[in-house]
């Protein structure tokens, strides 16, 4: 009797800290902290794009009437538009029609905005896709060869390589490339997704290119558009095999230092399975956080390499729509940007819970 109050004492004490909630509960705490976080980020995401449409000097409604439109015209399509209204109430209306799957009408397409995402963002994706998987399978090698062997020339190279990916302006070196492999060697195509005579032969079922030419057994609009997503993927590639690589190096160093890799090679384990199964394993978890930023950071900055490749992705879209005062087409595509890092970076966490099990609690 006396154990059983001690121990009922003890739990009282420690605030039932031996309590251990039952996994249904556990799973549901998870299930709405995580709808929970979404809907807090989506609210947030729409009320900042929303905001800066709206505090921006270009004049939406001078942009549908022109401005040779009477005041009577341009006052009626004020009111139309909602200008009227105070902001909070002109937000919710938005927010509404949002959730409604409506982000209103482009004015240089003429097009619902949800049309021209849905048909513009898959050449971005395809894109930032093509590139970090470039990034990645040059990167992680070249971080891990530069960690084991530090100090070297090659360990040099890919330090310089890395610092050239950094510094080096986008435009500048996308620019270059053209002159080189297009204008002087012909090498590769130019500017564009395909070329214009491929136009409208295949039929746009996922929106990516290569898979819809693939399915439908055009290999030779396929090899054209790989040939033209060569260059614009290989200069995001540079960005993105910079930084990972420059990452992979610093946390490789920081395992290669620990205590667990002097105790493997001692116990006459090769070197192989030493920098591959002991400490690249530990390293994989930091890595798929760092792969995931730099995903998201190429949906969301490839607007340079859409302008000067001419490649039709939500990129140039938005910032054709800016210089047109398009703030409907502008407000919508800022707003699927946001929402992909978002998610990008929501799905690298489950990752990290997945391969490391200590995150699941």
């Amino acid at each position: 009797m006396t154990v059983e109050r001690s121990s009922l004492e003890d739990r009282t004490q420690t605030g039932g800290a031996g309590f251990d909630p039952p996994p249904f509960l556990r799973a549901l705490t998870r299930i709405g902290n995580f709808f929970f976080t979404i809907s807090l980020t989506f609210i947030g995401l729409t009320a900042i794009t929303f905001i800066i449409g709206r505090v921006m000097p270009a004049d939406p409604v001078l942009a549908i009437v022109g401005d040779r439109a009477s005041q009577a015209v341009y006052d009626a399509m004020y009111l139309q538009l909602g200008l009227d209204k105070p902001l909070l109430q002109q937000y919710g209306i938005y927010l509404l029609n949002v959730l409604q799957g409506d982000f209103g009408k482009s004015i240089m397409t003429t097009r619902p905005v949800l049309d021209d995402l849905f048909r513009f963002f898959p050449a971005t994706l395809e894109l930032a896709t093509v590139a970090t998987l470039a990034g990645v399978l040059i990167g992680v090698p070249m971080g891990v060869v530069a960690a084991v062997r530090q100090g070297t020339w090659i360990d040099h190279v890919v330090r310089v390589v890395g610092l050239f990916g950094y510094s080096v302006p986008i435009f500048w070196l996308g620019m270059v490339a053209l002159l080189i492999f297009y204008a002087k060697l012909g090498w590769l195509p130019g500017p564009g997704r395909v070329e214009v005579y491929y136009d409208g032969i295949v039929s746009p079922d996922t929106g990516f290119i290569l898979i819809d030419s693939a399915m439908q057994g055009e290999w030779e609009i396929f090899h054209n558009a790989l040939s033209h997503l060569i260059l614009p993927a290989a200069m995001l590639a540079t960005f993105a095999l910079a930084y990972i690589a420059r990452m992979t190096r610093s946390f490789m160093l920081d395992q290669l230092s620990q205590e667990y890799i002097l105790t493997a090679r001692v116990k006459g384990l090769s070197e192989t399975s030493v920098i591959w199964r002991h400490a690249f394993r530990n390293v994989l978890v930091q890595l798929i956080t760092i792969i995931g930023l730099t995903y998201a950071s190429l949906l969301e900055g490839s607007v340079l390499t859409e302008t000067i490749f001419a490649w039709p992705g939500i990129g140039q879209y938005i910032t054709n729509s800016l210089f047109n005062a398009d703030m409907n087409a502008v407000i919508g595509g800022t707003m699927v940007v946001g929402i992909c890092f978002v998610g990008v970076n929501m799905f690298s966490d489950v990752l990290y819970r997945l391969v490391d099990p200590r995150a699941k609690d």
